[in-house]
């Protein structure tokens, strides 16, 4: 056990880490698993986000994951699974449309707006 004040602290930062990356890598693994088992849409998706956290976490390198990533995309497609950015774009989203303001009050705002001068 270390003596210094610092030294002790860094311990328990480092523990911390140790047990927020071992829970990064152990979703990572199940997601990767869970599509080799059951390769569907859901699964894809998953893996695919449990690779995107792993970067976002600094668990993986970039280029590691990216790599991971196309083989995974690869086996998808060869599975016949659809990737989910394309399953996604198929979706319709609908948005409700900004409640409009009757002709007459922006007309009223329009007319108190103008200054009127003089014409010489």
């Amino acid at each position: 056990m270390p003596i210094i004040k610092s030294a002790k602290k860094r311990v328990r930062v480092a523990h911390k880490a140790t047990v927020r990356n071992a829970r990064t890598k152990g979703n990572l693994k199940t997601a990767l698993k869970g599509f080799e088992v059951k390769s569907s849409t859901n699964s894809f998706n998953k893996a695919f986000s449990a690779l995107d956290v792993a970067v976002k976490k600094g668990v993986m390198h970039p280029n590691k994951a990216a790599r991971k990533k196309s083989r995974l995309a690869a086996a998808a497609k060869a599975a016949g699974v659809k990737s989910g950015a394309k399953a996604e774009a198929k979706k319709t989203v609908t948005k409700t449309p900004a409640p409009k303001t009757p002709a007459k009050k922006v007309a009223a705002k329009k007319t108190a707006t103008k200054k009127t001068t003089p014409k010489k």
